[in-house]
């Protein structure tokens, strides 16, 4: 099966006062991080879907062999970059994409594995992670959702769609997926791990 995979990096990171794509973590970036964890799984291809500061964003991940594409109304909401990726991805012969974003630090590629083999071994149309009795990326869209992905409000997140179709998802634990940088003490915190 055909996987491609979406980072969303499109935001301007205001609670932390900074890019926090550009964020270094053991002397690399956590965009550069999530797409090399990314490309270290079994996907077919990596999207990362730029808006604020792309530029900047697009020249610190040239390096790495992941397409981009811009999202001009990244402005509206997280959910205008999820249908970026998902219109990327629909005119490709892609079976399922899996949505993550860049700040969950905790993040390795064996727990992408573990989605894509459950994808492939039940079927199901949703495969989502499970923190703290909360459910949210990465996650795993099959292609028959794409058109309800599409018809979503651009300010709201996957988790309205894992929500809606609850009964074919399949949820995968991944504890340390509630922490992720949004505040500049969520990063002294980071920094003191």
């Amino acid at each position: 099966m055909n996987i491609g995979i979406v980072i969303l990096a499109a935001g301007s990171s205001s609670r932390l006062g900074q890019s926090k794509q550009l964020v270094k973590i053991n002397n690399e970036t956590l965009l550069q991080r999530s797409i090399k964890i990314a490309l270290a799984s079994a996907a077919n291809e990596v999207l990362v879907v730029l808006g604020a500061n792309a530029e900047a964003h697009r020249e610190s991940i040239a390096h790495l062999s992941a397409k981009t594409i811009y999202n001009p109304d990244w402005q509206q909401g997280i959910g205008s970059s999820i249908k970026a990726g998902i219109t990327y991805f629909d005119k490709k012969n892609i079976d399922a994409v899996i949505i993550l974003v860049c700040d969950q630090v905790f993040l390795k590629t064996q727990h992408l594995q573990k989605i894509i083999a459950n994808f492939q071994e039940n079927k199901s149309t949703i495969v989502a992670s499970k923190y703290k009795g909360i459910v949210g990326v990465p996650c795993l869209f099959h292609k028959s959702l794409f058109n309800e992905i599409a018809k979503m409000n651009d300010d709201v997140g996957a988790k309205k769609i894992i929500t809606k179709f609850s009964n074919n998802t399949i949820y995968v634990d991944f504890p340390e997926g509630e922490f992720d940088v949004d505040t500049l003490d969520d990063l002294e915190r980071l920094r003191g791990m």
